[in-house]
């Protein structure tokens, strides 16, 4: 690089016009959240007055992981389409009124009943049959709000992702991630703190209307501060240097990609089998967690949220940790290969512990072994996403964020499922913690063999 293009791009190191926009997403991220963790922290009192069981509250579950699972797939390919400044407040607004409409169940009798016909695989009838899935009406009214509010989160992260990749430069990408990230994980901690007094004030209805509404307050910042780079009026010449400096990459040239050709890339499988195996982790933490603290430790629901917004708390840390890890690395003049890899294999093997769990002696330590896990999943989505921005097209970036999204919270979904029927017969987390320990450092190997170096050329490996 010149000295002349060097010194540009340290003057653009005082610009914070970048990081402004990492604050929007951080924003966005964490409404994103609030809305879909009230149901967990106001799982117990629900079930209590709405007569739902834990298969009940699975079957809830599920239908999000599923809803948000396509909702990622197509949400990350409209994003793509209508690009992120037009795109991703559509997605909010229509959340927004979803996670509001969560409020019109209180509306409906208790007594009503939901039953649903549905073909099902019968090893004792050797063959296709028919199911009948009975359940309660206020429970059917919550699992349509919950898909509806999963099908228009979906575009949130491919969203956030594409603004990273094209508002930074390759180095700041991942703690810019993890930055942004932790907006997860700070509406995970404001919102079982908020939500029981909320609860106790106002009545759940009112709660899901509140927190709704607040997906209307970060549309006005995103329409006053939000602009693509090169249109961008508070954005000086030198920081937008700095933002395109650095070895080109595949991920900031326009290459159309089309869709059903991303299978074809080896650096796509990795991204795809790592988000089967590691995904489903996050949303057991979301949906279970209160409901596991609960059951083991008979809290109240104000402790339950306490201790759960310190998990989300510990998490936190994680995400930014492991973006500053693989940007530290690579200030040591590391290969963007072994920075990358490096900080997964710590975040990978600092989730192992999370099967003894269930056999902690006091709720501080279940949190913290719990924590752990949580940070370096953090920390690992941190440096996994960001594998995709350091290998795709521009173009293809939210598309393939997507696609991993939806394999993510599709087989999440099944997990959620199995979880609820566990609890139902056995009362026991055991085995779910136990599955998801093991499942990071088998995705790092997967990852390992299919993309031996990550690198911007790594989009050339076809399968």
């Amino acid at each position: 690089m010149s000295s002349a293009s060097s010194t540009s791009n340290d003057e653009g190191k005082s610009g914070n016009t970048r990081w402004i926009i990492c604050g929007l997403l951080f924003f966005s991220v964490a409404v994103n959240y609030i809305d879909r963790l009230v149901i967990g922290i106001l799982k117990k009192p629900l079930s209590a007055q709405l007569g739902w069981s834990d298969a009940d509250y699975g079957h809830i579950a599920a239908a999000f992981s599923f809803a948000y699972a396509f909702g990622y797939l197509f949400g990350g390919r409209l994003i793509d389409k209508l690009g992120v400044k037009k795109g991703l407040p559509i997605f909010v607004f229509c959340w927004s009124l979803a996670a509001a409409a969560h409020g019109l169940c209180g509306y409906i009798g208790l007594n009503e009943q939901f039953r649903m016909n549905y073909p099902w695989f019968s090893i004792a009838e050797g063959g296709i049959t028919m199911a009948t899935l009975v359940m309660p009406m206020t429970a059917a009214g919550f699992m349509f709000a919950r898909i509806a509010l999963g099908l228009t989160e979906g575009g949130n992260f491919p969203g956030a992702i594409k603004v990273v990749a094209e508002w930074f430069p390759v180095k700041e990408r991942a703690l810019a991630t993890g930055i942004f990230n932790a907006g997860t994980n700070i509406g995970a901690i404001l919102c079982p703190i908020a939500v029981p007094w909320m609860y106790s004030h106002i009545g759940w209805e009112s709660t899901f209307y509140v927190t709704g509404g607040t997906g209307f307050i970060w549309l006005v910042l995103w329409k006053l501060f939000y602009n693509e780079p090169d249109q961008h009026p508070r954005l000086s010449a030198s920081e937008l240097a700095y933002i395109r400096s650095g070895q080109p990459v595949a991920g900031e040239t326009s290459v159309k990609v089309p869709w059903l050709s991303l299978f074809r890339y080896r650096a796509v499988w990795a991204y795809v089998l790592a988000s089967i195996f590691a995904g489903p982790a996050w949303g057991f933490y979301q949906f279970f967690l209160p409901d596991f603290l609960d059951k083991k430790f008979h809290l109240s629901l104000q402790a339950t949220g306490w201790w759960t917004g310190a998990f989300f708390g510990v998490a936190a840390v994680g995400g930014v940790a492991g973006g500053w890890l693989a940007s530290r690395f690579l200030g040591m003049g590391w290969s963007l290969n072994s920075a990358r890899k490096v900080t997964l294999l710590i975040c990978a093997l600092a989730v192992v512990p999370v099967f003894l769990a269930p056999y902690a002696g006091s709720v501080w330590l279940a949190v913290l072994i719990v924590g752990l896990a949580g940070s370096a999943h953090q920390g690992w989505s941190a440096n996994l996403f960001s594998v995709v921005s350091d290998t795709m097209p521009k173009d293809a970036i939210s598309s393939v964020i997507g696609l991993g999204g939806f394999v993510a919270y599709f087989t999440g979904g099944f997990v959620n499922e199995f979880t609820g029927l566990i609890l139902q017969r056995t009362g026991s987390y055991l085995w779910v913690f136990a599955y998801f320990s093991l499942m990071y450092l088998l995705s790092l190997a997967l990852l390992h063999i299919l993309v031996p170096k990550i690198s911007p050329q790594a989009v050339a490996g076809k399968c």
